[in-house]
C-alpha cells in the first residue's frame, strides 16, 4: 500500500439507505487506511485533526488506560463506576468482538450505527484535509480515535474512559490530558514495536502519564515498574500502587464469579463485592478500576474516605465483559476466551483450574500470524486435552498448516485434530469433548484471538 492511503469522496447517503448498508460503506473506507498492526509512531497525524475539530478531546476530563492484558476489563469496569455515580461516560476501547461500533460507548451501551456513520460523515472530510497535509496518511485507528473524541465533545460526556491501542507514547490516544492514567500488567506483546524486554515496552506505556497527574500501577515485573516510577518523578505524577496504596484483601470463588474484598487508596476496604468475571486477574482488574475512579474522585490518599459502598456493588455486579471466559453454551460448556498472548493464556488458564471442574477440555485456537504462538500453546497445553486448529478470517491470522505445525510440536500428532474452517473446528471440538460421556464435566474453550473469539460469538448466536 503507498503512503498516501486512497482517498475518499463525502458521499451523501441516498434516502431509504438501509443502516447497516451505510456502516458497510463506512467499514469498507476504513479499511482502505493502513490497518492497526501498520504503524508510524507520531502523534502528528491525530494532532492536526483535533486542531482542525476544534480539540474536542479537551472537551471532557479522562482517565486513560494501558497496559498488555486486562484493559479492556478494566476499562469497562471503571465505566460501570462512574454510571452508578451517575456520570455521563463515554467508553474507547478496541479491537472490539463483533462490531466495529463496540469501539465507542455512550453510557455503557455502544454507539448507535446511525450515530456511527452520521460522526463518520461528519469528520471525513476533515480526515481528507490531513491525509493531503501529511507524509503519511491517516490509519484506521487514527480515524476511529477521531470520531471517538468528536462523538464524546458532541454528546457531551462528562467523563471519557480510553483505552490504548498499542504502546502509549505515540498512541493515537495519546492527545489526551488525562488526570488519572492506569497502568495494567505489562508482559511481552509487540515486541517488534514496543521493545523485547518489560522494561522497554514499559518505556510507551508509562508516556500517557501527565504532568500532574495520578498513575494507578497494577503489579510490575522490578524493569517495567523502575521505568515507570522513573517517569512519573520526570513529570512530577502521584503514583498509586497495586498492593502498596490499594489491592485486593482477599477473594473466594462464587456460583458465576467471585466474592472480593478490596483496599481503597485511603486504605479503607470495600467488603462483599460480587464480580460476575472468572479468574484472580478480573479481581486485579476491579483493584485498578476501583482505585482509578477513587483517584479522580479526589477520594483516598492524605483525604481519606471511601466512595459509597451500595453503588460500588452495584456497578461491579453489573459488569460483563464479553469474549472474557465467556460462556455461551452448555452441554457441553462452550467458553470463549481472547487470550492472544503467553501472560494472557496462563491467567485464563488458572481462572479455568480455579472455577471450572473440567474433566475433559478441548481447545478450538486460531490465532495472528505475529503473536508468540509458541509460548500462547505451551501455556494452554496442560489444561486442554486435545486442541482442534483452525483460522479466522483476519489478514493476520496465522495459516492453519503453520498453527498446526506449532502444535504439533507442542500437543503431539495425536492431541492435535485440523479443521481449517471455524464453524467445522467447533463442531469437532464439541464432538471430541462429548467423547467423555460426562457432558457436565466436559467442555470447549474458543480462543487465541480476540477476531477469533466475536466470529465463535456470531456462530454461536451469543448477543
Amino acid at each position: 500500500m503507498s503512503d498516501k492511503a486512497e482517498q475518499n469522496p463525502y458521499t451523501i447517503r441516498p434516502d431509504g439507505a438501509e443502516p447497516a448498508d451505510t456502516l458497510r460503506d463506512v467499514e469498507q473506507e476504513l479499511a482502505k487506511r493502513w490497518p492497526e498492526n501498520k504503524l508510524e509512531p507520531s502523534l502528528d497525524r491525530i494532532e492536526a485533526l483535533m486542531d482542525i475539530l476544534g480539540q474536542p478531546q479537551r472537551a471532557f476530563p479522562s482517565i486513560h488506560i494501558t497496559g498488555t492484558n486486562g484493559k479492556t476489563s478494566t476499562a469497562r469496569m471503571v465505566e460501570q463506576l462512574l454510571n452508578a455515580f451517575e456520570l455521563r461516560t463515554g467508553r474507547y476501547t478496541s479491537p472490539h468482538v463483533e462490531s466495529v461500533t463496540e469501539r465507542i460507548s455512550l453510557d455503557g451501551s455502544p454507539i448507535s450505527v446511525e450515530r456511527f456513520v452520521e460522526t463518520y460523515r461528519d469528520i471525513e472530510p476533515y480526515v481528507r484535509m490531513v491525509d493531503e497535509g501529511q507524509p503519511v496518511a491517516m490509519s484506521f485507528f487514527e480515524v476511529l480515535t477521531g470520531m471517538a473524541y468528536a462523538a464524546f465533545a458532541d454528546t457531551p460526556v462528562d467523563v471519557a474512559v480510553v483505552e490504548v491501542g498499542m504502546g502509549g507514547s505515540w498512541d493515537a490516544t495519546n492527545v489526551i490530558d488525562a488526570a488519572v492514567s492506569v497502568i495494567t500488567p505489562i508482559s511481552l506483546d509487540h515486541t517488534d514495536k514496543l521493545g523485547s524486554t518489560t522494561g522497554e515496552i514499559a518505556v510507551e506505556k508509562s508516556g500517557i502519564i501527565k504532568p500532574g497527574a495520578i498513575a494507578v500501577v497494577a503489579q510490575q515485573q522490578l524493569d517495567a515498574a523502575q521505568t515507570i516510577l522513573k517517569r512519573a518523578v520526570e513529570v512530577d505524577a502521584t503514583v498509586a500502587r497495586e498492593g502498596m496504596e490499594f489491592g485486593v484483601r482477599h477473594r473466594e470463588v462464587a456460583i458465576g464469579g467471585q466474592l472480593i474484598t478490596l483496599r481503597g487508596l485511603g486504605g479503607e476496604d470495600y467488603e462483599d463485592i460480587f464480580i460476575p468475571l472468572h479468574g484472580e486477574h478480573q479481581a486485579q482488574n476491579a483493584s485498578l478500576a476501583l482505585a482509578a475512579v477513587e483517584a479522580f474522585f479526589g477520594v483516598g490518599g492524605a483525604r481519606g474516605g471511601k466512595l459509597d459502598i451500595d453503588k460500588v456493588r452495584q456497578a461491579f455486579a453489573g459488569v460483563s465483559s464479553p469474549g472474557r471466559l465467556e460462556v455461551v453454551r452448555r452441554s457441553p460448556t462452550i467458553l470463549l476466551d481472547a487470550a492472544h498472548n503467553p501472560a494472557g493464556a496462563e491467567a485464563t488458564v488458572a481462572a479455568i483450574s480455579e472455577s471450572f471442574g473440567f474433566t475433559k477440555l478441548v481447545g478450538v485456537i486460531a490465532t495472528s500470524g505475529d503473536k508468540d504462538v509458541s509460548g500462547l500453546l505451551s501455556a494452554f497445553e496442560p489444561l486442554l486435552s486435545e486442541v482442534v486448529v483452525t483460522e479466522n478470517s483476519t489478514h493476520r491470522r496465522m495459516p492453519v498448516d503453520e498453527l498446526a505445525a506449532v502444535a504439533v510440536e507442542i500437543f503431539g500428532e495425536d492431541r492435535v485434530q485440523v479443521e481449517p474452517r471455524l464453524d467445522e473446528a467447533i463442531d469437532a471440538a464439541v464432538t471430541l469433548a462429548e467423547e467423555e460421556g460426562d457432558l457436565g464435566g466436559c467442555g470447549v474453550l474458543v480462543t487465541g484471538s480476540v477476531i477469533t473469539v466475536g466470529e465463535a460469538r456470531l456462530l454461536l448466536g451469543r448477543k
